[in-house]
Order: structure tokens, then C-alpha cells, then sequence
């Protein structure tokens, strides 16, 4: 048994849609400092380029607009101008949507339903070849879709189309886990609680509000999510398979029902 290098990235190349900020820019740092090679990809490239070079020498800046299936398809393209192979893809790109029910607009359910559910199953057929390339038994290749902890239960915003995609997600998960192990494929989630981020506002802005209503007693930081999202793609994870992992202080499974309003 050989322990020492099983959270090692080493070698690895990954690619992180939605890497330059929140999630996913926890899980590309976490990454590069395990040794990884990534690819960061986001809609604004002065952003996505300008923490691309933050982030030093292993990081590199491939901005995209993965809301459309040519999107995915030209992500796919430009990845493939640099790279052969694909070791790691993380579907974190998403979108949210709060509106009343008797107001929810369509608009507001067809861009979260295409960004959050759509764009993660392309976007890994898009890069099926790429990421079959190194792949084998003893070095599988990881698809880590990021889904949240409200596709596991309700929250009390009124977040419809959101909630949906992320039930959605985990489902997907499943499915394209059943198909790709085959290929060395192996396909897992990640369903985030309460992290301070752009899309979490609340969290970000009343942590200790937010706080009260988690049973550990804090949100989330950058290394409990690059833990969970290194678990997965090192060795360490070679054997989870369609499996989704909550992160979120224990929420879901050991949460009485608590609130998380601020």
C-alpha cells in the first residue's frame, strides 16, 4: 500500500469551466498546488485571463460560452489546439434564478435548465475523445460535475429552475457514470452547501447569519472544497464511481431542518 502519493495530480491535466471565480477557482487552485496541470475556462476572457496568470505557469486561460452546444463544442476545439488528452473534466459553469412563482419567467428556467444540466452532458461529449485518450483501468480519467446540495433537498428560496438543475445533475451523473466506467471514465459529483461566492451571496455576505443555520457551525472555505474535488480526481477516488458527495457541514444529512437565510 502506497499512501504517500494518493492525492497526487501529478502529470494530470484538468480543465474547470467556470474556473475563475468561486468553485470553481477553489478546485483549479487546489489542483495546481497538487501538481496538476488546468485549464480554466469562463464567459469574460479578460477575467479568465487575468487569473490565469495569477495562478502561474500551470494555469491557462480558455475563455468560452459553454451555454450553447456549440459552445461546448468550440471549448472542446480550442482545448484540443493545446492538449490530446484530457485527464480531469470539472462541470462547475452553472447559473441561478430566484423569482415568485406566479412571476418566473421562461427565460429564467431555460438558461439555468441549458447552462446547469445541458452544457455538462455536451460539453464531456464534446471532450469524450480527449478524455478516453490516457484513459486505463489503473489511471482512470474523472468527469466531477458539480450539482448542490439543493438537488438534495428543498431550500427556501424560491430558486425553481435552479433546485430542478441540480436534481437533474445528480441523476446525470449516474447515467453517464453507468456508461462512460467502460471507456475508464469514471464520473462523480460534488454537492456544495453554503460557500462564499457570487452565486451564494448570503453566504458571502452574512456568513455568520448563514452560520447559524449549518450544523457545524460555519460555511464553507476553499479547502474543503479543493479536498473533496482532489479526493476525486487523485487515485485516491478510483474506486468512487456515479457517487455525489455533499460538502456542506452537514445540511443534508445531519441537519434537523434548519434555515439557511441570512
Amino acid at each position: 500500500m502506497d499512501t504517500s502519493s494518493l492525492f497526487s495530480l501529478e502529470g494530470r491535466v484538468a480543465l474547470v469551466t467556470g474556473g475563475s471565480r468561486g468553485i470553481g477557482l477553489m478546485i483549479a487552485k487546489g489542483y495546481i498546488a497538487q501538481g496538476a496541470k488546468v485549464y480554466i475556462s469562463s464567459r469574460k476572457a479578460d477575467v479568465c485571463d487575468a487569473v490565469a496568470a495569477e495562478l502561474g505557469p500551470n494555469c491557462i486561460s480558455l475563455p468560452a460560452d459553454i451555454s450553447t452546444v456549440e459552445g461546448c463544442k468550440a471549448l472542446a476545439a480550442a482545448y484540443a489546439e493545446h492538449e490530446s488528452s484530457l485527464d480531469i473534466l470539472v462541470n462547475n459553469a452553472g447559473a441561478a434564478w430566484g423569482a415568485n412563482f406566479e412571476d418566473f419567467p421562461e427565460a429564467g428556467w431555460d438558461k439555468v435548465m441549458d447552462l446547469n444540466v445541458k452544457s455538462p452532458f455536451f460539453l464531456t461529449q464534446a471532450l469524450y475523445p480527449a478524455l478516453q485518450g490516457n484513459a486505463t483501468q489503473a489511471t482512470p480519467s474523472k468527469v466531477i460535475n458539480i450539482a448542490s446540495i439543493d438537488g438534495l433537498r428543498l431550500n427556501p428560496w424560491e430558486t425553481y429552475s435552479y433546485q430542478a438543475s441540480k436534481a437533474a445533475v445528480i441523476n446525470l451523473t449516474k447515467r453517464m457514470a453507468a456508461r462512460l466506467v467502460r471507456d475508464n471514465i469514471y464520473v462523480t459529483a460534488i454537492a456544495p452547501g453554503a460557500f462564499a461566492s457570487e452565486m451564494n451571496r448570503a453566504a458571502r455576505d452574512h456568513a455568520d447569519a448563514v452560520a447559524q443555520g449549518i450544523p457545524n457551525k460555519r460555511v464553507g472555505n476553499d479547502e474543503d472544497m479543493a479536498a473533496t474535488a482532489i479526493f476525486l480526481a487523485a487515485r485516491s477516488g478510483n474506486y468512487v464511481i456515479g457517487e455525489t458527495i455533499a460538502v456542506d457541514g452537514g445540511i443534508v444529512y445531519a441537519g434537523m431542518g434548519e434555515s439557511m437565510d441570512p
